[in-house]
């Protein structure tokens, strides 16, 4: 099934009437005993990602930097000879 396609003014206008809606107070969250438990593991899938995304961005970081490095040691090392 296709994705919808909204134009500026249908989303303004959608978003209008869930504000006046406001589903989230109706939301009671899990009831039984079984979504209780499921629910309760979904900190864990966040910040599971936000760990890999957080050692992604240091490896990133890191390689940058030692780059930075090396081509400042390379100009350092051409001017001061």
């Amino acid at each position: 099934m296709a994705a919808r396609k909204w134009t500026l003014e249908q989303r303004e206008q959608q978003a209008a009437k869930i504000h006046d809606w406001k589903p989230w107070h109706k939301s009671t969250g899990a009831k039984t005993l079984k979504g209780k438990a499921i629910i309760s593991k979904n900190w864990a899938i966040g910040a599971t990602k936000r760990e890999r995304e957080i050692e992604q961005a240091k490896i990133e970081f890191f390689a940058a930097l030692n780059r930075m490095i090396k081509l400042t040691e390379r100009r350092y090392n051409k001017t001061h000879l």
